[in-house]
């Protein structure tokens, strides 16, 4: 008949310090801190990386505002590195500089929008009606300089960059800042009227 075999005395047990497998029993923990609890380890989880106080709010606020301050100044003064996509590169801003350079019927196209709405306030149709006709006359005559506009700057590129290397939408990149008043464009003219763009 087979013997269950006999419990270990205490003798026998490792005593407190006493390495088993090479971790040491009985001492405190390897790391030299106890190992912390579920609950501890998910309070740790939810806790925020970056303390939430005022004062790390009002900094980053403070950060962010200066970030966009110093974007909007560099687009305004035509910094690559702040340009969106559609006003980068070499050939928009010869575009750019091209537009800025020439007057365009377009760039009045606004003021005399407020003309005819000042119009309409006059007690008198015929003003009213000449008014609205002039704007409409003046408008086909701005579509006529847009069309001219991109047709000519389009040439213009491929002349200075060559005629494979003309970026699709120069045109109509032209004719949108034709219409813009001169002082309210983004980027803002580089040069002047009548200096030739480089």
């Amino acid at each position: 008949m087979a013997k269950t075999p006999a419990a270990p005395s205490s003798n026998d047990a490792p005593s407190e310090g006493t390495a088993l497998n090479g971790v040491p029993l009985g001492g405190p923990s390897p790391k030299g801190r106890p190992t912390p609890s579920r609950a501890e380890q998910e309070a740790a989880r939810k806790r925020p990386l970056v303390a939430d106080t005022k004062e790390a709010k009002a900094r980053a606020k403070a950060d962010l505002a200066t970030q966009r301050e110093k974007a909007r100044i560099g687009m305004a003064n035509g910094d690559q590195r702040y340009l969106p996509a559609r006003d980068q590169g070499p050939q928009r801003k010869f575009v750019r500089d091209w537009v800025d350079a020439g007057w365009h019927l377009g760039e009045a196209v606004m003021p005399a929008m407020v003309v005819v709405i000042l119009a309409t306030f006059l007690p008198l149709p015929a003003v009213q009606y000449y008014a609205f006709v002039g704007l409409w006359i003046f408008i086909f005559f701005v579509i006529g300089d847009m069309v001219i506009t991109s047709i000519t700057v389009k040439r213009a590129v491929k002349k200075k960059f060559g005629e494979g290397r003309v970026e699709k939408g120069l045109g109509w990149y032209a004719a949108m800042r034709t219409v813009q008043m001169r002082f309210l464009r983004l980027p803002k003219p580089q040069v002047k009227r009548g200096q030739k763009p480089a």
